[in-house]
């Protein structure tokens, strides 16, 4: 897991962390590319609700640029456990700038194109932006623990989920101004330029070596799946994992029907979607101020709890303030929730199946959003979005009590590794 054999080392601090050459770059260049990855989202969204004024359609955004989490995750962590993680994040990233900066020309060069051409443009485009996120996104996550030293784990997937949380607040304020203010082109070329300062920093950065194949060890997928089925804690973890993603997803995919049900527009889009960032956000220090006095399982918990009660309280709003108040305090449990769980799993997954069980990691929480996307958008179509989110707070909480459950039994040992 770590990089430095020598324990007399002292684990570092998150701050010593961040002014890294290694993970702090890669924090820091990530952040950029979270923000720009959050302002194709939100105005994918925004421009697909305005040219069909359909949340099910919205939805179908998340369907094209996560669906791909589904098919491909698991080959792409066995990519990442044979070959070179670097790589396959660098290629990633550029189709993610492709994505993106494809969106942002064709709007720019067709600015009269509204309805069903708008429409398709960006289901095209966040296509290829999933296709980009399913090569690199089990890299990504499985190169964090070579990058870290004995003990700085739970440290260290802490600061991994800032860079998530800073795009989910400050994408969407970006991709609402800049599509209000300039137009929706500008915003997806925004993205586009973000998500290339992550790939020019891949390129100059130092990362470790690949690690050399081993013949005593099995790189099927299937022994990942063998390996979560029979670690229960491991395998509980990633459907409370699942159970975020699906929960998450309203903070864009409901949000433009949010915002029209209170009689907003873009501004108020922006406003509510980062709500909920900021909630993360202040989740976040909140955690950092408890210095690792809370267990991971402990906190992943509270914030299923959290998560669960946010959804809940916007089931019943009606009003501004208190939609915005619902959004932060699911946001404030979707931080802790994934600060614990990504913990949880790092902890539990082998050196020699981490690119796949973090592909798992992926499947769970992005790939669950093609799913939630599609109910929660159709609920909000057919009945109601205060429906959509009473369905997201039932589910979380009945995940939230099952896993506090476990997590006051034990989790228990990992499971033997075995090589075949």
């Amino acid at each position: 897991m770590s990089t430095v054999a020598d324990p007399a080392v002292r684990p570092r601090g998150a701050l010593r962390l961040m002014i890294d050459p290694t993970f702090g770059g890669l924090f820091w260049a990530k952040i950029l590319s979270v923000v720009g990855v959050w302002t194709h989202c939100i105005v994918a969204a925004v421009v697909v609700f305005d040219a069909t004024g359909s949340a099910l359609m919205v939805g179908l955004v998340g369907v094209v640029q996560f669906g791909p989490q589904l098919i491909f995750s698991p080959l792409s962590g066995k990519w990442a456990d044979l070959g070179n993680p670097v790589r396959q994040i660098l290629i990633g990233r550029l189709l993610c700038v492709v994505g993106s900066g494809g969106i942002a020309v064709f709007l720019a060069a067709m600015p009269g194109v509204t309805g069903a051409g708008a429409a398709v443009t960006v289901l095209v485009g966040s296509t290829v932006l999933g296709i980009g996120f399913v090569i690199g996104g089990p890299a990504m996550q499985s190169i964090v623990p070579s990058l870290i030293r004995d003990g700085e784990l739970p440290t260290a997937m802490a600061l991994n989920s800032v860079p998530m949380t800073i795009g989910r607040l400050a994408g969407p304020i970006l991709g609402a101004v800049l599509t209000a203010q300039l137009s929706a082109a500008a915003a997806f070329g925004a993205s586009a330029v973000l998500s290339l300062v992550f790939a020019i920093f891949v390129v100059i950065a130092k990362f470790p070596a690949p690690k050399k194949r081993r013949s005593d060890v099995d790189y099927s997928v299937r022994a990942a799946l063998r390996y979560v089925r029979d670690d229960h804690s491991l395998f509980l973890a990633l459907i409370a994992v699942a159970t975020v993603g699906l929960a998450a997803d309203p903070s864009i995919t409901l949000v433009p029907s949010m915002a029209a049900e209170l009689g907003g527009g873009t501004h108020l889009v922006g406003a509510l979607s980062a709500g909920f960032g900021g909630g993360a956000a202040l989740g976040l220090v909140a955690l950092g101020l408890t210095r690792g006095k809370v267990s991971p399982p402990s906190t992943s918990a509270v914030g299923l709890w959290l998560l669960g009660l946010g959804c809940l309280l916007l089931a019943v709003s009606s009003g501004i303030a208190m939609a915005i108040s619902g959004f932060a305090l699911a946001g404030v449990g979707f931080g802790w929730a994934m600060a614990g769980l990504g913990t949880v799993v790092q902890e539990r997954a082998p050196d020699e199946l981490r690119g796949r069980v973090m592909a798992l990691w992926m499947v769970g929480f992005v790939g669950s959003r093609p799913a939630a996307a599609a109910v929660l958008g159709g609920t909000a179509d057919h009945w109601s979005v205060h429906g959509a989110f009473l369905i997201a707070a039932v589910l979380t909480l009945v995940v939230a009590v099952f896993w506090q459950l476990h997590a006051r039994r034990g989790l228990g040992p990992s499971v033997p590794m075995t090589f075949v």
